[in-house]
């Protein structure tokens, strides 16, 4: 049997395949990768993976192989990756052998990456996904991040295609990309204008749940406090909560929010927000629908 054992891992390393759609009305969100792009890339790394990665975060990830052979990819962030001890470059496609090493540090930029396999992880389906939501306590392994000493089998070997060379992908820049939202116009219109024209700081505060703001300018310091009744939610709304701070709801977000949500982070840009480190400056620019669906679409080619 072929199979990991965890030596290192940081705060919030789970298990997430690509979500578990279709339960929120239960109060479930979908989870799945912080960064769907980078979990998409790693996979095509392989030609055929299995559908569940090891996300890992910024502090990164150690292991040590058990059997084999066994082939691996990862990517997300940047990373720093050593294979028994060499250093690779990253993103890597790695064959891994009885007894490597596997080492990925912390780099220079990026809070999340993941390592997939030509093998699925050998861990029962919840609700139809292996996607850990550590919020609720389901799915991955018992419904909890990854610790040292974990040992994670694997199945057989998927179908495997034509393969593509890991290549790195530069980081997008500029204004992160939004469509007003259900309750854009209970802000005036200089809120708005400023939100828009305005800088923001992504906050220590930011996990798979959200990503808190700081909101040095004061842009929603002087509207009142709104409380509304709770409604559904979705990744990417844009919440201020009541005391002006604006948080960006990720993929374990809460079912439902009483607080106002100016708008909603586009699919496209979602995963810049996941991967923005604390600190960094970030503003917003409005989009229309249409536009937005024609960014989905293009990214997904």
């Amino acid at each position: 049997m072929t199979a990991i054992r965890i030596t290192r891992a940081g705060p919030l390393t789970t298990l997430q395949d690509a979500g578990r759609f279709g339960h929120l009305r239960h109060g479930i969100s979908a989870s799945g990768p912080m960064d769907r792009v980078a979990y998409i890339r790693a996979g095509a790394w392989l030609g055929g993976a299995g559908a569940t990665a090891i996300e890992f975060t910024a502090a990164g990830l150690g292991l040590v192989v058990e059997g084999g052979p066994l082939a691996a990819a990862c990517d997300g962030g940047s990373f720093t990756l050593h294979h028994n001890g060499k250093a690779m470059d990253w993103p890597a496609r790695l064959m891994l052998q009885d007894g490597d090493v596997v080492e990925i540090a912390p780099g220079p930029a990026g809070n999340y990456g993941y390592l997939r396999f030509d093998r699925e992880i050998d861990m029962p389906p919840l609700l139809g996904s292996r996607a850990t939501n550590v919020v609720a306590g389901l799915g991955g392994l018992e419904g909890r991040a990854l610790r040292r000493g974990d040992r994670l089998e694997l199945g057989a070997r998927e179908r495997r295609t034509m393969s593509l060379h890991p290549r790195a992908v530069a980081p997008e820049d500029g204004p992160i990309r939004f469509i007003w939202g259900l309750h854009a116009d209970l802000f005036t219109q200089d809120v708005r204008q400023n939100f828009i024209a305005g800088t923001f700081v992504i906050s220590q505060r930011i996990d798979r749940m959200g990503a808190r703001l700081e909101d040095r300018s004061g842009v929603f310091a002087g509207s009142p406090i709104l409380s509304l009744v709770s409604d559904a939610v979705v990744p990417g709304d844009i919440q201020i909560l009541g005391d002006g701070t604006p948080i960006v709801l990720m993929r374990d977000h809460q079912p439902t929010g009483g607080y106002p949500r100016i708008g909603t982070v586009i699919d496209a840009d979602l995963d810049r927000v996941a991967q923005l480190r604390p600190g960094t400056e970030v503003s917003f620019e409005p989009v229309r629908l249409a536009t937005a669906h024609v960014l989905l679409e293009a990214g997904s080619r």
